[in-house]
């Protein structure tokens, strides 16, 4: 049986006076944690995925996914967490990351780019 594609996280676009915000909003409802937290954008984790929130300006609003051909895409980007990816267009202009495989729990608390 072939292993399907992860989907790593979901970034969605927040205005920087309104992140503070929307992260508190999310832990208050949802049993959820922060991976990382910075005046440009946020990470946090749930049960079967990370979601983002991205100042616009700063960090592509994107959909990431974890494939063993990411390099097949184009030269990938070493983040700081260590973690390589490379940003492309989908066919109707969304934005995706595509990322090469990595140990979810060896990635240094998402201080991703």
């Amino acid at each position: 049986m072939t292993t399907m594609d992860k989907i790593d996280h979901i970034a969605i676009p927040v205005t920087s006076d309104n992140l503070d915000g929307t992260v508190e909003f999310y832990l208050k409802n949802f049993k959820c944690s922060t991976i990382y937290r910075d005046n440009t954008w946020a990470f946090l984790r749930f049960g079967n995925i990370k979601l983002a929130f991205v100042v616009p300006e700063q960090h592509p609003p994107h959909i990431a996914f974890v494939s063993p051909r990411a390099e097949e895409f184009g030269e990938l980007k070493l983040h700081r967490d260590g973690t390589r990816s490379i940003y492309i267009d989908d066919p109707s202009k969304n934005k995706i990351e595509i990322m090469a495989p990595y140990d979810d729990k060896s990635a240094s608390d998402g201080n991703q780019e």
